[in-house]
């Protein structure tokens, strides 16, 4: 089986390497399982000398909550911090080291989509960090081309189909929009076995909801969570 994960091209290399090199911390934010930690290991991002660490490692996350100020000053010059929304206790010390070194791309921070809604993110990092959202794969990056539509839409001329391209067919698109773009459903082989995983994704995400909705002093109607939230804030 072809690895998708490893093999295709992401879009937001070239944007995430330019933050890198004026910016002193930059956050790749995004839905679970849409490629953030393949794209921060990927030879591009990490051949930068660039220590990294995931906060899914239980001895990792324990290291940096039982002193997080001792957790970052042993870290190398240029670190990669994955799943960063776990320990929101190293924002205000990563805002405290980035204050007396602004070197540029000094923290490389990873976050499943509702970390953007931790304050503690917001109050500590603002003017700080530059935050880049990976989506999953798009058509182009399937494809190994570089997509031009939107663009052409804002240009002011007109858009049609260049030919250089195969024309795709109603049953084709269908089956491209109904496949999606996450890479562990890309990967596989089958539409049944992609309906197994989009099936097992949206269970964990409802399982996870539920339980933070019941931690609620005031709660909703439970179906109301998802009339109201945006569906990637819904990956709590």
């Amino acid at each position: 089986m072809v690895d998708y994960l490893y093999m295709l091209h992401r879009h937001l290399t070239g944007p995430l390497l330019e933050a890198l090199a004026d910016t002193p911390a930059v956050l790749v934010n995004g839905a679970r399982q849409t490629g953030k930690s393949t794209l921060v290991q990927s030879a591009e991002v990490a051949g930068q000398e660039r220590q990294y660490l995931t906060f899914d490692d239980p001895g990792i996350l324990a290291a940096a909550r039982r002193d997080p100020n001792g957790f970052v000053a042993g870290l190398s010059a240029r670190v990669t911090l994955d799943e960063i929304q776990h320990v929101p206790e190293l924002f205000s010390v990563i805002k405290a080291a980035i204050d007396r070194n602004r070197q540029t791309g000094r923290f490389l921070l990873t976050g499943s989509a509702n970390v953007m809604l931790l304050p503690k993110l917001s109050e500590s990092l603002a003017g700080r960090m530059e935050v880049l959202t990976l989506w999953p794969f798009s058509q182009g990056e399937i494809r190994g081309v570089k997509e031009n539509f939107v663009d052409a839409l804002f240009s002011g001329k007109s858009v049609g189909w260049s030919g250089k391209s195969p024309a795709m067919s109603w049953e084709e698109l269908l089956a491209c929009i109904v496949d999606g773009g996450y890479p562990p459903a890309v990967a596989r082989k089958s539409a049944a076995r992609r309906d197994a995983w989009f099936q097992s994704y949206v269970t964990t995400v409802l399982q996870r909801t539920y339980g933070i909705w019941r931690t609620l002093p005031t709660r909703p109607p439970f179906h109301g969570c998802f009339q109201s939230w945006p569906p990637a804030q819904a990956d709590c």
